[in-house]
């Protein structure tokens, strides 16, 4: 490992725990201002604090790879064709047919295998 990605990392988990902390202090504030200010106050100091922390997040080596990594996702999620209506129902009855046939098939080996086990017992 180089110096510069040792720095890198350094730098890397001070940031991540620059911004756990800031969660920490956003939500230590919520509650010790309980009686103090209203709740819209509270939730939007804690609300601020969890932004800062997701853009501190974001200036991390993980970050910027979790939203690469979002941003494919999105990409491959325009490319999928979704099934229309028809298909849908088609589908979702062919699926409660064999379902409803299997439940029968697996009703009929139990009463099978129930018929023989209580043929051996009663010998």
């Amino acid at each position: 490992m180089t110096a510069a990605e040792t720095t890198k990392s350094r730098f890397d988990s001070m940031k991540l725990g620059l911004g756990a902390l800031l969660i920490l202090a956003g939500m230590g504030a919520f509650y010790y201002y309980a009686d103090e200010l209203i709740l819209l106050y509270r939730v939007l100091i804690l609300l601020g604090a969890v932004v800062l922390s997701a853009v501190i997040f974001y200036q991390t080596a993980a970050g910027k790879s979790i939203w690469v990594y979002l941003q494919d996702a999105r990409t491959e999620l325009r490319k999928v064709v979704w099934p229309t209506r028809a298909e849908t129902l088609q589908t979702t009855l062919l699926v409660s047919v064999v379902v409803i046939i299997a439940g029968f098939g697996l009703w009929g080996l139990d009463l099978l295998f129930g018929w023989m086990v209580r043929g051996l017992l009663s010998l």
